[in-house]
């Protein structure tokens, strides 16, 4: 049995439990709506 996918889960699923937990979600959020009104002209 291979282990090298289950590791590759296993530290994506860590990383983006410590993502979560330091608040990285609204970060990533204000700059995907500034990106997008800058994409269509608004921003």
């Amino acid at each position: 049995m291979r282990k090298g996918p289950f590791i590759i889960i296993g530290v994506f699923l860590l990383l983006c439990l410590i993502g979560t937990v330091s608040g990285e979600i609204k970060y990533v959020l204000q700059k995907a709506v500034s990106i997008c009104l800058d994409c269509i002209g608004i921003g």
